[in-house]
């Protein structure tokens, strides 16, 4: 599976980015809160992006936090040649291919962001990845995951999609376009954010919340806060 998940992804990453606007109605929102969670005092932060992509949820973390040390890590080679250009200018930026479900750093990181990507794992690989992105962290540390989700129920999860499908056939793809986003969709394996929030408690996490939500357009957030839970155990 992860094998076909990394040649899809190969295949449309030189058009990925322009994409992004016409396949997500929240588009803005979805990237702009993602970052405006990212509340550090730290002037240089430490940040993993996983799944990364083209590096477009980076270019945004970087426009927040310019001095930031990013590192952005994928397996698909193709999306990361778009990653390589769009930062070839920009020191502090080191691109890793790899499968960041079993990627060992060398450092930890006091912010790990993802966007649209962690939902391509299975529930298991979900939560074992939640409590590695909890060992990653530097105490104080800030994941924030922008991805999508399950409904609660059936009925509206369908609900919920059917609108998704109206703006993507009305926002002037083609048809080839069209079909080969429907297909893409196989690949997902979307999970109830509440689940997920349960989950992040169960890897340790403190302040989790989900911050912004449009259908099964999600941004998640903990943070690593070992003195807040120290004083919890008291």
């Amino acid at each position: 599976m992860k094998d076909e998940v990394r040649d899809v992804f190969d295949s449309v990453s030189t058009e990925y980015d322009l994409l992004r606007r016409k396949l997500i109605p929240c588009y803005d929102d979805f990237y702009n809160i993602t970052v405006s969670l990212l509340d550090t005092d730290n002037d240089s932060p430490r940040v993993l992006d996983i799944g990364a992509g083209t590096g477009l949820l980076s270019s945004y973390v970087l426009k927040r936090l310019p001095n930031a040390k990013i590192t952005l890590i994928d397996f698909s080679e193709g999306m990361l040649e778009m990653a390589k250009l769009r930062f070839k200018d920009r020191t502090g930026v080191r691109l890793v291919r790899a499968d960041y479900s079993q990627f060992i750093p060398e450092e930890r990181y006091n912010i790990i962001v993802s966007a649209l990507s962690i939902h391509h794992l299975p529930d298991k690989e979900k939560q074992q990845l939640y409590h590695r992105c909890f060992q990653l962290l530097e105490d104080g540390g800030i994941l924030v995951n922008a991805d999508q989700v399950a409904a609660d129920t059936e009925v509206l999860d369908s609900l919920y999609k059917r609108e998704w499908r109206r703006f993507v056939e009305g926002n002037q793809l083609s048809k080839d376009e069209i079909t080969a986003c429907y297909e893409r969709m196989k690949l997902d394996k979307e999970t109830k954010m509440h689940l997920q929030l349960e989950w992040l408690k169960q890897a340790g996490f403190t302040d989790v919340d989900c911050a912004y939500k449009y259908y099964n357009f999600a941004v998640m957030t903990g943070r690593k806060n070992l003195a807040g839970l120290w004083q919890a155990g008291q």
